[in-house]
């Protein structure tokens, strides 16, 4: 990936130009969430993504009564 070098430095320095109540907002706004993907969010990949779909040309080889019932 080639980094937009002119771009980032004019955003650091529009960000240092900011008065500090601004800045702390915007790192705020930066930092938001913990940077996980929420089980929705990895639901959706999995269900929307191509990992899963050589699963489509497997057998069903397991059934309802295959195993012992979970309590």
């Amino acid at each position: 990936m080639i980094a937009n070098t002119q771009l980032i430095e004019t955003l650091v320095k529009v960000i240092r130009s900011l008065p500090e109540e601004e800045r702390r907002l915007l790192e705020e706004k930066l930092l938001e969430g913990d940077g996980y993907p929420t089980s929705l969010e990895i639901m959706q990949l999995a269900e929307h993504g191509e990992a899963f779909r050589f699963l489509e040309e497997e057998p069903d080889i397991y059934t309802s009564d295959d195993g012992e019932p979970v309590t």
